[in-house]
Formats: C-alpha cells, sequence, structure tokens
C-alpha cells in the first residue's frame, strides 16, 4: 500500500532476499572465530574481553555485509577451556518463525572452545 505522503510502497513482510539467512551468517561468523582465536590460548582473565570483541565484530559484520535495514542482531559468545568435558548450550526464542532465525558457529583449539550465535529479529 503506498504511502500517503511519498506515495512509496511500504511492505510489511521482508521478501526472500531481505530475510536472515543462516547459510549466509554461519560462514561470517566462522570466519571472525578463526580470525580472532586463531593464535588464543585460552585465559580466564581475558575471555570477557575477547568475547565482546567476537561479539562485536561479528555484529559489525551483519550490519555491513548483509544489509538488511529492519533487522536487530543479537550476538551471543561463549568461551570456555578445553578439558574434555562436555557442555551443553542452548536457547529458546519468542518470534515470527517466518522471518526472523539465527546462526551458529563453534570454534575449538587445544586450549579453548568458543560458541557464537548470532539472532536475527525483523522489525515490524
Amino acid at each position: 500500500m503506498p504511502d500517503a505522503e511519498t506515495g512509496e510502497l511500504f511492505n510489511i513482510r521482508p521478501s526472500f532476499r531481505e530475510k536472515f539467512r543462516p547459510s549466509a551468517v554461519k560462514p561470517l561468523i566462522s570466519a571472525v572465530l578463526a580470525e580472532k582465536l586463531a593464535d588464543k590460548t585460552y585465559n580466564p582473565e581475558l575471555t570477557a574481553q575477547w568475547t565482546r570483541e567476537i561479539a562485536d565484530e561479528i555484529k559489525n559484520k551483519l550490519k555491513s555485509e548483509l544489509e538488511l535495514p529492519r533487522y536487530k542482531y543479537v550476538v551471543q559468545v561463549l568461551i570456555g577451556e578445553q578439558r574434555g568435558e562436555g557442555v551443553r548450550m542452548g536457547c529458546r526464542c519468542f518470534w515470527d518463525a517466518d522471518t526472523d532465525n539465527y546462526a551458529e558457529d563453534t570454534y575449538r583449539n587445544d586450549s579453548l572452545f568458543c560458541v557464537a550465535a548470532a539472532f536475527g529479529a525483523f522489525l515490524y
């Protein structure tokens, strides 16, 4: 429906190309994790700083590379020490299954593991 003042069309729902697609986001997350953690050894004093840097970098890349202006992003990053123990991570979201989605990836080396998840929520 055209806007009364400008005559422009306003779409309530995004087209397929304007949706948050995990297949496009996962390689972006993988690249950031590999770049930021390639030479790192687990250090409990530095992990808080690393998680902030990684989350900010992923969020900045989502905004600049995906060009989805009507999406809000939430990025969660977890870094832990690699000690051979199992870890389970889960989340629940209340969202529109047609427009909102998430992507995640993990990174491991000999001393640490990292899980990063990026959530995209469409703004109506």
